[in-house]
């Protein structure tokens, strides 16, 4: 079925690749393989590509640096959408910037900076992109993307092409609309950001990276904070104080820089970090009664 699949859609003109290992597509560098990668180059190749899987009833998923899921290490049976080719990136104002879903945070982050705007320092440091970074509502220090999202171009569950206001957009920690509607798919954001000063803005972002050199676990592949922070509290000193830190499943372990990362230490598994997950999740339940959210998302586990 996946080889007649794959024809169908080189004819649509979109690239694929085939039997891809997952470990290439996710910051964890774990899960198994995908049958097929699809590459887009733009909204109506997007289109043909969502109506014709939906005809054929093959699952697929829109992925865009992997820095927030968990694959499973079953073959994912279905097609991954991938908008890399999506990454537009147009100031259209003193203070506004147009951006494509694929567009890498950190990069336009850096960009506007050299542009004196500011409002985007938070993202400096998360590997993401737009896309991804507007259906989570990513976010750091104090910030998240519902601060600076002005709307958003979307893709809706029938295949039109729409505009959504930073309102209809609902944002919330770590949350949006586009959660709640999973087959609504960013295609576009414009940000709106205020005047600064170069220098200052840059001051910021680099005493930032200082910090997560310190306190994070960088040299590791993961997937960053595992969990949200609670009301008034931080997931990370509960997993701490939980004694977590260090816990090992096969190549998995909580890191001992920041509890509130597990990362890829030896070649683990996504049954390696899917489990252990759960195990700090329930741990901390036990012990101190808070149950944690996961902030990453699992896919193919099913």
């Amino acid at each position: 079925m996946m080889n007649e699949l794959d024809k169908e859609i080189k004819k649509l003109g979109i690239k694929i690749d085939e039997n891809v290992n997952i470990v290439k597509l996710t910051t964890y560098k774990a899960g198994g393989k995908a049958s097929i990668v699809a590459y887009p180059s733009n909204v109506d190749q997007l289109i043909d590509l969502i109506r014709l899987l939906k005809s054929r009833g093959i699952k697929y998923k829109v992925i865009g640096n992997g820095s927030n899921l968990l694959f499973s290490d079953k073959l994912y049976e279905g097609v991954l959408i991938n908008l890399k080719a999506f990454d537009t990136c147009k100031f259209i104002s003193n203070n506004r910037v147009k951006v494509g879903a694929g567009f890498p945070l950190i990069k336009l982050s850096l960009r506007c900076a050299k542009r004196d705007l500011t409002g985007l320092e938070f993202a400096s440091g998360i590997p993401g992109t737009i896309g991804g970074a507007v259906f989570m509502n990513a976010g750091a220090y104090k910030s998240d993307m519902g601060y600076i999202v002005s709307s958003c171009k979307v893709l809706t569950d029938k295949l039109e092409v729409i505009t959504l206001t930073n309102a209809e957009l609902d944002f919330h920690y770590r949350q949006s609309f586009l959660q709640k509607h999973p087959e609504y798919i960013c295609l576009e954001a414009t940000l709106h950001l205020r005047k600064g000063k170069r220098e200052a803005i840059e001051a910021v972002i680099e005493e930032r990276k200082r910090r997560r050199v310190i306190s994070q676990p960088l040299e590791y592949p993961s997937c960053g904070s595992v969990f949200r922070n609670p009301p008034d509290d931080f997931a990370g000193r509960l997993i701490e104080e939980a004694g977590l830190k260090g816990k090992r499943i096969g190549g998995a372990v909580v890191s001992e820089k920041h509890a509130n990362f597990i990362v890829n230490d030896k070649n683990a598994t996504g049954e390696d970090i899917h489990s252990l997950i759960l195990l700090v999740h329930d741990e901390v339940l036990d012990k101190y009664g808070v149950d944690l959210k996961v902030e990453q998302e699992f896919v193919n586990w099913e």
